[in-house]
């Protein structure tokens, strides 16, 4: 009896690989073996990615939060104890983005919390 390579299913399998390949340079876009562990450290580099994209804004949040803050005589651990002694439900998100965007709804903020 004839072997069985499946080699329908093989080739699709190395033709997606090599799709995600696409644009790197030298033997990594266009020799299997290579382009298969570059493709396959991308992958994994793209996860841990997207966990430190969150790391990283909720510093930005918290910087920007802080720099509002101290224009209003304030500093941040201050600011935040204050907003969850008076139970206002924002989080850092929404305060950067009033710091940033609406000052004068930061302002707000501030002075309801003072």
């Amino acid at each position: 009896m004839p072997r069985s390579v499946n080699a329908v299913a093989s080739r699709a399998r190395r033709k997606k690989t090599m799709a995600l390949a696409k644009g790197y340079f030298g033997r990594r876009k266009n020799v299997w073996t290579v382009s298969k562990n570059a493709v396959e450290k991308g992958l994994v580099y793209a996860y841990e990615g997207r966990k430190q994209k969150k790391r990283t804004f909720r510093g930005i949040w918290i910087q920007r939060i802080n720099a509002a803050t101290r224009q209003h005589g304030m500093s941040y651990s201050q600011f935040m104890g204050a907003v969850n002694a008076k139970g206002i439900k924002l989080n850092r998100k929404v305060l950067a983005d009033l710091a940033m965007n609406h000052p004068e709804a930061f302002k707000a903020v501030v002075d309801q919390v003072k």
